[in-house]
């Protein structure tokens, strides 16, 4: 790293000339999801607290800093992989702690709020769907917003504006109360907000990750919410205050997918790493895996009826299992939980849904078209939905109507009526507001 002499007679900051350094050659080690030596670095409070081997540093003391003792030397023990840190890089730290080790991280340094809503001159990927329970709203996946529209009239009628810039999965409380979202900006952190479904007002949002969160579901009496997460893990949080009441480290892959049982009780949760594993909520215990491991669960969803859930794997196929304790497989691995699996997608299946009724299973994924089945052993396929250019990413089934709603790569949504025999599109439509961008500006 070169020093110009101009920022070599300046005080050394912490925020402008440390932190990219930390970035590129120490927080991949040190961050909260892996704090080697106890040691997270991600932020001046962490960097000073320090970990197991003592604070970081000693203001004014460079000699007594533990920061400048590992990164010195012929052989620095710090960074442990890639290269060292350049003389003048050491030099940095070293005047930094002498004039005072001070923090001049700006207040709004790590947030992404928008200042308005954003404006899109072209639709972006729709990732998220949710109708409301009572069928009159739909809730489409933006940049940093969920949009809001009437599911009759497909008009916006509200933008709710947030901080994450990639929303990754949507779901209304069983009561109706509440919209939960859930996203994050990659490697950096993971949101849960809850939204009023009166107001149109955020109720609370949750930061709880250094990377995105996914696949959100609430709790049958709505106080509770479970997220998955690209760190592994498994989190329950209460509605009310926002506490996290469990997490769950047991998966070995990033967890896209959660779903509460119908007595609240345990949890069950889906992952890259195969399993669907049955959790107790009360105490975050593993109950079990309830499947043979095939294929990475990439999406689940519950049957609203009964303790089944159907999930869509990453080598294409869906199949649906009984959410009980998988003792009986046995030494051979016996897949005992298994009611139905049914025809290979062609590519991943990356959205799936149960009819709110529990007769129709949705499938969606790297082929352009949706395809519906009956959700019993038979498991025929009842429709065909076509029209979509590229893949899709979510699917919601309508509680009133016979609507289907999808979205994914070419950011048009559809929806569609899968009990006609014919003409099933209902109607396509862009779901953000788009800018009409003139020649003369686009040039």
């Amino acid at each position: 790293m070169s020093i110009s002499a101009s920022a070599a007679e300046k005080p050394v900051s912490y925020y402008r000339d440390l932190t990219p350094i930390m970035k590129r050659s120490c927080t991949g080690c040190h961050h909260p999801g892996k704090l080697k030596g106890e040691l997270d670095l991600t932020t001046y409070a962490a960097f000073a607290k320090g970990g197991k081997h003592g604070a970081g540093f000693t203001a004014k003391q460079p000699t007594n800093s533990m920061v400048i003792e590992e990164i010195s030397g012929d052989e620095p023990s710090m960074p442990k992989e890639g290269d060292a840190l350049s003389k003048a890089e050491v030099a940095l730290f070293t005047r930094w702690i002498i004039e005072g080790a001070q923090d001049d991280t700006p207040a709004n340094a790590n947030s992404f709020k928008l200042t308005e809503p954003p404006t899109y001159t072209r639709s972006p990927v729709i990732s998220a769907l949710a109708f409301s329970p009572d069928g009159k709203q739909l809730a489409v996946s933006g940049y940093h917003e969920v949009l809001i529209h009437s599911a009759g009239e497909s008009n916006i009628v509200a933008r709710l504006l947030g901080e994450s810039p990639r929303i990754e999965s949507l779901a209304y409380s069983p009561n109706g109360k509440l919209l939960g979202v859930s996203g994050g900006a990659p490697a950096l952190f993971g949101e849960v907000q809850l939204w009023s479904t009166e107001s149109n007002t955020l109720v609370r949002s949750i930061k709880s990750s250094i990377d995105s969160l996914y696949g959100i579901s609430f709790s049958p009496d709505s106080e509770r919410v479970a997220v998955g997460g690209a760190d592994k893990s498994v989190r329950v949080f209460s509605v009310k205050d926002g506490k996290e009441l469990m997490k769950f480290d047991n998966h070995s892959d990033w967890v896209f997918g959660t779903t509460f049982l119908l007595d609240g009780k345990r949890l069950l949760s889906g992952s890259r790493d195969k399993a669907l594993k049955l959790i107790d909520i009360s105490n975050g215990q593993f109950i079990d895996d309830i499947n043979k491991l095939l294929e990475g669960a990439l999406c689940i969803a519950r049957s609203p009826k009964e303790d089944i859930v159907v999930y869509g794997g990453e080598q294409g196929v869906s199949r649906i299992y009984k959410i009980a304790e998988n003792q009986g497989r046995t030494a051979a691995n016996n897949d005992v939980n298994i009611i139905k699996e049914y025809e290979r997608l062609g590519g991943p299946v990356q959205a799936i849904a149960w009819s709110p009724n529990g007769t129709n299973i949705a499938v969606g994924g790297a082929v352009p078209e949706v395809r519906v089945y009956t959700s019993g052993k038979d498991g025929k396929r009842v429709a065909t939905l076509k029209g979509h250019d590229g893949a899709i990413y979510s699917l919601a089934f309508s509680p009133t109507t016979n609507w289907l709603a999808a979205g994914g790569f070419d950011g048009t949504l559809r929806i569609y009526d899968y009990a006609a025999k014919s003409n099933q599109l209902v109607r396509a439509f862009i779901p953000v507001p788009l800018k009409r961008v003139t020649q003369t500006a686009a040039k």
